[in-house]
């Protein structure tokens, strides 16, 4: 039997931001770490702006480890920002190599840099001497290739880095196409830290599919399936759900709603934060291009209180419990 699965909430940017977090680890069980969005654009030695300290205000959320993310291609700013931090309390700092986008990746930052083994070899070695909290790294395959892996794992393997996460795509693919389990395999047995599988997560078949392939793998980061489904990491664990699960969903997002309305000062870009989540909830619904249409058209905040009365009114919460898997059955 495979061990239960620690699952880390990872981080969106402009979604998972600490109002999400905070609102949302009031609601649901099962993660065991929450991921900020990475910080990036800082000048080491100057005091961060208001709005990154507000985002490392917590080091946890209803007893849920929070780890800041980093995105940068300087030691001098990696070792700034864990120095900070560990003052602020935080444990562990989590260094961004995965995101693909072109307008970072470009710049030899996030999945970017994966073709440079040796510019992450000369910012491990500096910044692994140099700070005292956990250092944790989030990658992708590769960015052109999952080739680009040979010349990493033995950079990887010569430093304490706490965990690994594998984002199992390349960079170029951003999220197109399937996770790649046989590059993923290769990569994973020759790494000598903690690896945490990432990639197409959506239902609790798609886990215990990845388990019997993986079962010596039991840290799993899920990003989009728990923003479809909230609900998803209690599913995984084997736990009850409540018995209205839709009353719960409501309750969360109208909580949602009313802390960035607070925090924003009903400013109207609180309905911009709203509809861009409702684009990955919507999906756990029983009509998704339904839902989402309706919260989409809302042009205020009566708009969208009232759209939001009739997706519960009229739709009915599917969760991702009926959903077809998106791991493959035939991996041996």
């Amino acid at each position: 039997m495979t061990a239960t699965p620690k699952i880390y909430f990872a981080p969106f940017q402009g979604i998972t931001t600490a109002v999400f977090r905070k609102v949302y680890a009031m609601h649901f069980k099962g993660v065991d770490k929450l991921f900020t969005p990475y910080f990036a654009n800082f000048e080491p030695g100057h005091a961060l702006s208001q709005t990154k300290m507000v985002a490392l205000k917590n080091q946890s959320e209803s007893g849920i480890e929070v780890v800041p993310q980093v995105l940068s291609k300087s030691a001098g700013e990696i070792i700034w920002l864990a120095q900070v931090c560990e003052q602020l309390g935080f444990k562990e700092l989590n260094w961004n190599l995965g995101c693909p986008y072109p307008q970072v990746a470009n710049k030899k930052r996030g999945s970017g840099i994966l073709p440079y083994p040796e510019m992450v070899d000369e910012i491990l070695g500096e910044v692994l001497r140099s700070i005292n909290i956990s250092f944790s790294v989030k990658c992708r395959l590769g960015y052109h290739s999952p080739e680009e892996m040979k010349g990493l794992i033995p950079v990887f393997n010569r430093y304490p880095i706490s965990e690994l996460t594998i984002h199992a795509r390349i960079g170029r693919q951003l999220y197109s196409g399937t996770p790649d389990l046989y590059a993923f395999d290769e990569t994973a047995r020759q790494l000598q830290m903690p690896v945490v599988y990432n990639g197409d997560i959506f239902t609790r078949e798609d886990c215990d599919r990845f388990q019997t392939r993986f079962p010596e793998i039991n840290l799993m980061m899920i990003g989009r399936g728990i923003l479809n489904d909230p609900f998803l990491p209690l599913l995984i664990k084997g736990s009850e759900l409540p018995s209205d699960p839709a009353a719960t969903i409501r309750a969360f997002t109208d909580d949602l709603y009313m802390a960035y309305r607070k925090e924003r000062d009903n400013n109207p870009s609180v309905l911009n934060a709203m509809k861009e989540y409702w684009a990955y909830l919507a999906e756990s619904f029983d009509e998704p291009v339904r839902v989402f249409r309706k919260v989409r058209k809302a042009k205020s905040f009566i708009d969208y209180e009232e759209a939001i009365d009739q997706v519960f009114g009229n739709f009915h919460w599917a969760g991702s419990e009926n959903k077809p898997s998106a791991i493959p059955d035939s991996l041996q």
